[in-house]
């Protein structure tokens, strides 16, 4: 495994280290992969300490469930942000991970649930393909209703900002919403998240991820139009550096290859999916930390052998907190 912190590299060169970038990134982009996130198991055993479940204001979708771990005396609160499977019932985070025990030292976890396919973005319109009967509005609830839960029940602690946290698609909304809302939040992370969607290809990866997630299908268009919509690139985290300077960023990712996580029987979607899922949110990731580099935005880098799977996230979300990501 290798585990980095990288620091403001010279800017030499930026043209063809750019022209790199994007040739890779389009010769994945041809690949036949669809973005998302493994399904979830049975929970693994939360624990008890602190927890309560509210629910916040939809701003215009139903309200929505909350689940959150919280102790006196911690000094952060982080919000987790799902993937593109996200259940109604619990947020995979409570139901395949030990990242609630995070509360035992020093942070309380905030799992807002729902939003399968959603971005944690607020849509154009509601989706057409699957009768939708509601706009998404994600970004109005994580940044205005949650926010006031929160305020209100005690989670604003420490330096009095919160930090936010996401996988997979999850992952590059919360880079987004931290650098787009810097004063509620001073740090964000991006777990295998795709923090380069301007790159050649990726609006059809995940108009293709979308025609695969219940209700099923998802038109990509309602989410922020077509691909030459402005939208699209308001939303990308690769276009957001230059908001994040002074904030904690921390971007995770694994290489594709087989680790510790990857068994029967789940080696069959593991090879053919994760994998390549992987591969793209790993090249993404290099992406974006060049480009982060080159803009003098230090970024707390995590590598290693792993596929697009809860394990591997479980891991970095421990590896931030061991390395100071929340202090």
């Amino acid at each position: 495994m290798r585990v980095n912190a990288s620091t403001p590299r010279s800017a030499g060169k930026p043209h063809r280290l750019t022209a790199m970038i994007v040739a890779a990134l389009t010769v994945i982009g041809l690949a036949s992969v669809v973005v998302g996130a493994g399904q979830a198991n049975a929970r693994i055993g939360a624990t008890q300490l602190g927890r309560e479940q509210f629910y916040v204001g939809g701003c215009g979708m139903p309200a929505v469930k909350v689940r959150a771990w919280k102790r006196p005396g911690n000094y952060k609160t982080v919000i987790m942000l799902d993937g593109m499977r996200a259940q109604y019932d619990y947020s995979g985070w409570e139901i395949n991970t030990n990242i609630q025990e995070m509360v035992r030292s020093g942070i309380n976890v905030v799992e807002p649930i729902g939003g399968p396919a959603s971005f944690y973005t607020d849509w154009n319109a509601p989706s057409n393909f699957n009768n939708q009967q509601y706009r998404y509005t994600w970004n109005c609830v994580i940044t205005n209703t949650l926010i006031r839960g929160l305020d209100s029940r005690g989670y604003r602690v420490g330096n009095g900002k919160y930090a936010i946290m996401g996988l997979s698609m999850g992952g590059n909304a919360a880079l987004v919403i931290g650098a787009q809302n810097r004063n509620n939040f001073d740090r964000a992370a991006s777990l295998s998240g795709y923090n380069f969607l301007s790159a050649p290809g990726m609006h059809t990866m995940i108009r293709l991820a979308m025609l695969d997630v219940d209700p099923k299908p998802w038109n990509v268009d309602s989410m922020w139009g077509p691909p030459w919509d402005a939208r699209w690139y308001q939303n990308d985290p690769f276009l957001n550096i230059n908001r994040m300077h002074g904030m904690k960023i921390f971007v995770g990712s694994g290489n594709g290859l087989f680790g510790r996580y990857n068994a029967l029987p789940n080696v069959f979607d593991d090879l053919f999916k994760g994998s390549t899922l992987e591969f793209l949110a790993f090249t993404q990731a290099k992406a974006f930390e060049a480009a982060a580099a080159l803009q003098g935005l230090p970024v707390m880098t995590y590598d290693a052998n792993g596929t697009h799977a809860w394990g591997y996230w479980q891991d970095m979300v421990w590896n931030a907190k061991a390395r100071g990501f929340f202090q």
